[in-house]
């Protein structure tokens, strides 16, 4: 089974990559562009067939390694 996590920093936490990105957009004519924030992507395939099994475990995952739980949230999808 594939799921997919996605990591984000809180929206109270700075993000200077996003706004550099955004600032980057704007210089290039994109500007509608409000803001931008960065994260990270992960795609975990397990061996498992039970769909809560399997998402208790990437939440497992995802507190232990994938995250900073003090400064981002994740988000998990059952694909």
């Amino acid at each position: 089974m594939k799921i997919s996590a996605i990591v984000t920093l809180k929206k109270d936490v700075l993000d200077p990559q996003g706004k550099v990105v955004s600032q980057t957009l704007r210089n290039m004519g994109y500007d509608n562009i409000i803001n931008v924030r960065q994260g990270k992507y992960f795609e975990i395939e397990l061996n498992e067939i039970n769909k809560e099994k399997a998402k208790k475990k990437v939440e497992e995952i995802c507190k232990n390694l994938l995250t900073n739980i003090v400064i981002e949230d994740y988000t998990i999808n059952l694909k």
